[in-house]
């Protein structure tokens, strides 16, 4: 049997608090260890089921876990903390001391071939890829908001581009509602390393297209195969895709519309497009 592992205490705003209060509002702190902050049953449920490393918990001092709490306090691995309820509301960003766990989670690498799905990266496979990719999201929001859809309509991945909002802002996290622990989110400088890797698929008998959208595109959503691998890009909320990616794209979509709304939310377009996908991979 294992030896049982070491709590410790935390009742001060000490450095072991202000560590974990960076990965909250400083991006930058948050990418240097690696690690962000999980709270919710769904989202840590979801984070462990997939398999992201866990390198502490946080738990009220002085509370009374739920049966959910307990098993994941026992099953799950790294480091424990017993927190000052009043400190673990303000990691988990809550108003009140309800708080039962707040996980410490690890990210995982930006490495785009995690976008594939299931299979051996890199060759084709029976479950066509379908790769979204976010062109420089200014809300990080609206990058939780589209992995739930992904998830929701069959999406393999998501690519984050160019100077954008992050993927592991706590709200992206909130709005995914655990839905970004499900879906493999990779961050790229450039469109051009990802058209580059687009290339390397193509070249290893991935026949990949990429489609992008537009309020002012020319084809259908019902004229796309999505019966093959595809790459659907969405552009920044306001500017739309950039120019290396139109030049890329081999046709780019457009939503039916009436009323008298001229475009929609981006993540909303997205899901819209994602449902169509989905509904022609299953025809």
């Amino acid at each position: 049997m294992p030896a049982p592992r070491r709590t410790l205490r935390v009742t001060s705003r000490n450095a072991t608090f202000q560590r974990w209060e960076s990965l909250l509002g400083n991006r930058r702190a948050r990418h240097r260890a690696g690690e962000l902050l999980v709270h919710g049953v769904r989202p840590i449920d979801q984070a462990l089921a997939h398999g992201w490393p866990v390198h502490a918990l946080l738990r009220p001092l002085g509370g009374r876990p739920s049966e959910w709490a307990a098993r994941v306090w026992a099953d799950a691995g790294g480091e424990r903390f017993e927190v000052a309820p009043g400190l673990l509301a303000e990691l988990a960003q809550r108003e009140d001391e309800r708080t039962e766990l707040v996980a410490v989670v690890g990210m995982p690498d930006d490495d785009l071939d995690r976008v594939l799905g299931p299979g051996d990266a890199g060759t084709a496979r029976a479950g066509a890829p379908l790769v979204t990719v976010f062109d420089r999201p200014g809300q990080p929001g609206n990058i939780g908001t589209l992995q739930r859809s992904i998830d929701a309509f069959g999406g393999t991945g998501l690519v984050v581009t160019g100077h954008a909002a992050d993927p592991y802002d706590p709200k992206a996290v909130r709005a995914s509602t655990g839905s970004c622990f499900a879906v493999p989110t990779v961050r790229v400088d450039s469109a051009q390393a990802v058209l580059d890797w687009v290339e390397a698929q193509r070249r290893n008998g991935v026949p990949m297209q990429v489609w992008g959208t537009d309020e002012g595109g020319e084809s259908d959503l019902g004229s796309v195969p999505w019966e093959l691998p595809t790459v659907l890009v969405l552009g920044n909320e306001t500017r739309g895709m950039a120019k290396a990616w139109r030049e890329a794209c081999d046709g780019v979509l457009s939503i039916p519309m009436v009323g008298s709304a001229s475009s929609l939310n981006a993540a909303v377009a997205g899901s819209i497009v994602l449902h169509a996908a989905l509904r022609g991979r299953a025809r």
